[in-house]
């Protein structure tokens, strides 16, 4: 019941430099939860998409590897993207819908995360904080029960 007909047209551009092909795009129409009057339980309005991005040429290791870690649980073991859309009545919106979602994901992991740089404390900082630890120390000392002296 798999559905590539709609994008067969020409490649889905995602970014400058990545198009996904619509061969590795199937879609299946299911049952949808929710608003739809008379027709909720008579008519598969709702939208599966699945994505092959383990077999997809137009993703570098790099975006692939960011992509699955952003998809989490909507990423299959097989490396299969599956969106689910239900938002709208009609097919058509959540067919739409579903692919949005998808090349937005896509564009969030063509996105090279920027590496963090460490960096050391100032010296000024490490005065203040040595100099807050010391009055914490004191106020505390303060609040415990002297000592009796020993006779």
């Amino acid at each position: 019941m798999g559905h590539a007909g709609l994008y067969a047209e020409c490649m889905i551009r995602v970014t400058r430099s990545i198009s996904i092909d619509p061969a590795d795009i199937t879609e299946q129409f299911i049952r949808s939860p929710g608003p739809g009057g008379q027709n909720v339980n008579k008519v598969a309005t709702a939208v599966q998409l699945r994505f092959d991005a383990a077999a997809s040429a137009s993703l570098s290791d790099e975006v692939r590897a960011r992509l699955t870690r952003l998809a989490g649980r909507r990423m299959t073991a097989a490396g299969v993207l599956v969106i689910e859309a239900r938002r709208y009545r009609t097919r058509e919106r959540n067919r739409k819908d579903a692919l949005v979602r998808l090349v937005e994901l896509i564009r969030r992991a063509a996105v090279r995360p920027k590496p963090r740089r460490p960096t050391a404390p100032t010296p000024a900082s490490r005065k203040r904080r040595l100099q807050t630890k010391r009055l914490r120390s004191q106020a505390k000392s303060l609040r415990r029960t002297p000592k009796r002296d020993e006779q």
